[in-house]
């Protein structure tokens, strides 16, 4: 499962949590790598994802 915490279009700074992917009980949060606008934002909330999918794009 995932909980969606941001949305395209956002300014996000490094190390600000986009993600938090579900598995086994187990919350793992997915944050930005950098500073910067996400202009893309494959996951869903609820959805599920494969291992090594891209899920958010970051650009300047």
């Amino acid at each position: 499962m995932t909980t969606v915490l941001a949305e395209e279009g956002a300014r996000v700074a490094a190390g600000e949590p986009l993600l938090v992917l579900e598995a086994m009980k187990m919350e793992q949060p997915v944050t930005a790598h950098r500073a910067g606008t996400l202009t893309l934002l494959r996951a869903r909330a609820g959805s599920t994802v494969a291992s090594g999918e891209v899920l958010a794009l970051i650009e300047d």
